[in-house]
């Protein structure tokens, strides 16, 4: 799971029950079902705003501390770490550890988590930080080629046409950066894309995963990050980062080790925020608002966080924008249609009684 990637990945996805009595609606532990419903979405709401642009701001800035750019991997483990120990806590207080995808598969789901987050963590150090978060705005792209190859699925041309515009989109945002960046460097390009990738994999397997056998997202989240844990570890053993890494947090642990802790707060509470507002508010209300949040983010990283500015950036946005809607529409149309025309009849009934009272 790649938190929003999440929003998220794989163990976003929710778990399907039909329960016989209304699910509790839960603000994180805060119990708010007894709220009226509109005070509930903008709770939600404002929850998803502040972990997420929190979360957006605590990466960018432990990657603009001096020498912190080869050490994505290692910020990784410790985001890994906190992960497990929250999802094991978690999983804890709500009856216990139960596992029911075997564990060769969450040896799998394990490795795509860590290419996925790894990669995405390491690219903050070579991409200007707004790029990175319209690369992971565009994960259909690899989900609808992993959905094909995966799962044998059919896409109809509403969902070419999301990716193509997507894929145009994000065309216009790297020549935008290649121009104004003077930092620019296609490592960063190469990781994101990898993750995206790895992104695509892991929303496929997670999704087959978890209806074959039935499983819970806690149960997901934590097998993945505390298997992903292990591997992260041997990984830097094997490069010597784990040594390199622990030295140079140690110099600063407050900025490191102290932003880092509430980097991974921040984004795991997010995860749990946004899967409730998928819960009780449907996936269109949930992506437009995710989708918004990182619209936010983007501006907070151009105000915060000095750094070249082109017009072409908000063209590019605006492309990968429509086409996150194109891909909604592709998903919901005959609901959408119905809506629409219903709309268009209620319209033109009310339009002829005002031209017969007149």
């Amino acid at each position: 799971m790649s938190n929003e990637n999440s929003e998220i990945s794989g163990p976003m996805l929710p778990s399907k029950r039909q329960d016989v009595l209304p699910q509790r609606v839960y603000l994180l532990n805060f119990d708010i079902t007894n709220l009226p419903s509109t005070l509930q979405f903008l709770a939600l709401c404002g929850a998803v705003f502040f972990f997420y642009v929190g979360y957006g701001y605590f990466q960018e800035l432990i990657f603009q501390l001096d020498g912190m750019r080869p050490f994505g991997w290692y910020l990784t483990f410790i985001q890994f770490g906190f992960y497990s120990i929250f999802s094991f806590s978690e999983m804890k207080c709500s009856g216990g550890i139960v596992r029911r995808i075997p564990l060769s598969i969450y040896a799998q789901l394990a490795f795509y988590t860590v290419a996925t987050m790894g990669l995405s963590n390491a690219s903050v150090g070579y991409l200007n930080y707004p790029t990175q978060v319209i690369f992971k705005c565009c994960k259909l792209i690899p989900v609808l080629i992993g959905g094909i190859l995966i799962q044998g699925k059919r896409y109809g041309c509403w969902d070419l046409l999301a990716a193509s515009l997507m894929s145009f989109g994000l065309i216009l945002f790297s020549l935008a950066d290649s121009q104004v960046s003077p930092n620019f460097d296609p490592r960063g390009y190469i990781m994101i894309s990898f993750a995206l990738v790895a992104d695509a994999i892991i929303g496929n397997v997670q999704e087959k995963s978890m209806k074959n056998y039935n499983a819970q997202n806690k149960e997901v989240v934590l097998f993945s990050y505390s298997i992903g844990c292990v591997y992260i570890f041997i990984l830097l053993l094997i490069t010597g980062e784990l040594f390199d890494g622990f030295a140079f947090f140690w110099n600063n642990p407050w900025k490191t080790y102290g932003y880092s802790v509430i980097f991974s707060i921040l984004g795991f509470a997010g995860v749990n925020v946004v899967l409730t507002l998928v819960r009780i508010t449907g996936a269109l209300m949930a992506v437009t608002v995710t989708t918004m949040r990182k619209a936010v983010t983007i501006i907070v990283s151009f105000i915060l966080f000095s750094k070249p500015f082109t017009m072409t950036y908000v063209w590019a946005g605006l492309i990968v924008l429509s086409a996150i809607y194109v891909n909604l529409y592709s998903k919901n149309k005959s609901k959408w249609d119905e809506y629409i025309f219903s709309h268009f009849r209620k319209r033109k009934i009310d339009h002829q009684l005002l031209t017969l009272r007149v």
